[in-house]
């Protein structure tokens, strides 16, 4: 192979030939669109830290749920913004049966019934008054096992609820065995486990806390139980720990600046990877396209593609409905 019998400039030389060489394709399908629920009707709260992010209540998130099945947008990943005076040291309304998390399940099901699927995330940071994924000690060191019980009532709660899929966020050992076998025994059997398995103890969540409320709770850090960004070996054990337990597809969190770990998971266990573009960087691009630095447009399918790339089988990403409209053409 050698110039100029080789020149691998001529399948680029036209649009339609660049289309039929192309080796990844991003679709609709592909994207899981995050969104935010808060209490009320008729509200929408606008998140400073998210430009053209909001909180909805149910009523509009419904709204939100029928948009993107018309986009070809697959599933929704639901995150509640609990109220102050709900919150509480041991996470309580996270087992309520009609907390804002179910309330939302409840009615995008009726709505549009099994037209979209749903995510939730199971984990005690939106329920806490001290902003821990889990149940803490007088140290404030968060205690495994017994928030493991907890999460069991958790992803119950939601999978009674309606969830198609139940992702624990949260990074206790143990935790997807529990849920699995509990939801086996309550006969939830076609309810999957999407684990964050590989989640890092990142600088990019902080809009994320913002958005369901838990900026300034959190006393201390998560580096007991979220995972060191300088680690790659340790997230395949927590990857192959996950999936012998019961995960059904796994996510590597935050996304394009661990995009090594999801081409690693890939590569070494061949299942469903999925990587979350977090708040953090989602802001990032914003910032960019406001500064002048960037076209939204091409920022984001190119960033999506790059997760495709990688092996991703699919992105949770706030970009998900402005990337579904450019897809779609």
């Amino acid at each position: 192979m050698t110039y100029p019998h080789t020149r691998l400039r001529r399948a680029r030389a036209t649009a339609w030939s660049r289309a039929l060489h192309r080796e990844t394709i991003l679709t609709p399908a592909d994207l899981i669109w995050p969104v935010f629920v808060t209490d009320g009707e008729g509200v929408e709260e606008p998140i400073a830290s998210l430009p053209g992010v909001s909180r909805w209540s149910v009523d509009l998130l419904v709204e939100r749920a029928k948009e993107a099945v018309e986009l070809g947008i697959p599933c929704l990943a639901l995150f509640p913004n609990t109220q102050p005076e709900r919150r509480s040291a041991k996470g309580e309304e996270a087992l309520n049966p009609d907390n804002l998390m179910c309330r939302a399940i409840r009615a995008i099901r009726e709505a549009c019934g099994d037209s979209i699927g749903l995510l939730t995330d199971v984990a005690l940071d939106p329920y806490t008054d001290h902003g821990q994924d889990g149940l803490i000690d007088a140290e404030g060191y968060v205690l495994n096992d017994d928030t493991v019980e907890a999460l069991v009532g958790q992803a119950l709660n939601q999978a009674r609820a309606g969830a198609d899929i139940i992702a624990p966020s949260d990074m206790m050992d143990g935790r997807i065995e529990a849920i699995r076998a509990a939801l086996e025994a309550e006969g939830h059997i076609n309810v999957q486990i999407m684990s964050y398995a590989a989640k890092y103890a990142s600088a990019f969540y902080g809009p994320f806390r913002d958005a369901v409320g838990s900026r300034g709770l959190l006393k201390g850090d998560k580096k007991t139980y979220q995972m060191d960004p300088a680690n790659t070996e340790e997230a395949l054990r927590e990857v192959e720990l996950d999936l012998a337990e019961g995960a059904d597809s796994v996510m590597v969190k935050p996304g394009l600046p661990y995009l090594d770990i999801v081409r690693r998971v890939k590569e070494a266990f061949e299942v469903p990877v999925f990587a979350y573009q977090v708040s953090g960087e989602y802001a990032m691009i914003e910032a960019a396209v406001a500064a002048g630095a960037g076209d939204r447009d091409a920022l984001v399918l190119e960033t999506l593609l790059a997760f495709k790339r990688a092996g991703c089988s699919g992105i949770l990403t706030y970009h998900a409905v402005h990337a579904a409209r450019l897809l779609n053409g």
